[in-house]
């Protein structure tokens, strides 16, 4: 047989046995046990969260300041998928959507949600471009809408703030704009809070929404502007996640939302301490790890 003959012989047995391989990969991601993973990524200082539902749609909370999140996407997300079914971008500050460019760049975005809040910045220009181009499903933000991704998702979000539809406003503090979410999967709860101070957040028990949680995103890193008493004694969550950077400037976590979250019993992790964060739910229990 000619050495060219065996060449080619050999070239599609190594094109079949990666076909196979790719079906069984595949065969293998659908088939896993559909858990709702919740995971809270070390992005420094900033906040991402990914999400991957019980159907595998996938939702990315922030993407942290830097291009640094598609390290992270690559470890979550298979190698063939480039599709991100929603993105929610909580406010236009750049250690929460500084990232988001980089991932508008190289993925396919489905969905989009923001508030629509207005910045005089060559970085929130490139985040309009990018969106306008992308020819996403945009929405915009208001208390009461509820977001599922696919009909036969048992995953549901619910926006509990902004108040107000705030499409074309500039306003001086957007992290009181941030989008507020709450994720429900059966008996489990998970609650987002981006960097909402404390007025917010009594504004939001002021209007009897409901908050209580099994699990927190602690709002504005941990710092001592977000926290308030009387709204963690709402949530109550068992865990409480804080997104902050090791040794940053600002003094994240703050020593009074530390306290006030020791003084209700709540277990805090940190990704500054952590690295990344995953929890795990099957509708009735989860599991948290850290990796």
């Amino acid at each position: 047989m000619r050495e060219k003959e065996r060449k080619l012989i050999l070239l599609i047995l190594l094109g079949l046995f990666f076909l196979n391989f790719l079906a069984w990969l595949t065969f293998y991601h659908l088939n896993q046990s559909h858990f709702l993973e919740v995971t809270f990524f070390d992005v420094g200082q900033g906040d991402s969260i990914f999400i991957e539902t019980t159907q595998r749609h996938q939702i990315l909370i922030d993407g942290g300041p830097d291009s640094a999140i598609l390290e992270k996407l690559g470890k979550e997300m298979p190698f063939w998928d480039r599709t991100i079914d929603l993105i929610i971008l909580t406010h236009p500050e750049h250690d929460h959507y500084g990232g988001l460019i980089e991932v508008l760049k190289r993925y396919r975005v489905e969905n989009i949600l923001w508030t629509g809040v207005i910045r005089d910045t060559a970085e929130f220009k490139e985040w309009q471009r990018l969106i306008e181009e992308e020819e996403a499903k945009i929405i915009i933000a208001k208390v009461g809408q509820k977001i599922k991704i696919h009909r036969s998702d048992l995953c549901n979000f619910s926006v509990l703030y902004p108040l107000e539809n705030l499409e074309g406003k500039t306003v001086k503090n957007t992290n009181n704009t941030s989008i507020i979410t709450k994720l429900v999967f059966r008996d489990n709860s998970f609650l987002f809070t981006g960097d909402a101070y404390k007025a917010v957040e009594r504004e939001i028990l002021k209007k009897g929404i409901d908050v209580d949680s099994d699990v927190l995103k602690v709002g504005h890193h941990g710092s001592k502007t977000s926290s308030a008493d009387d709204f963690i004694g709402k949530v109550l969550p068992s865990y409480a996640i804080i997104s902050c950077g090791k040794d940053n400037s600002y003094g994240h976590p703050h020593p009074e939302t530390l306290e006030t979250l020791e003084k209700y019993g709540i277990t805090v992790l940190r990704t500054d301490q952590e690295g990344d964060i995953k929890i795990v739910s099957d509708g009735k229990n989860y599991a948290v790890s850290n990796f």
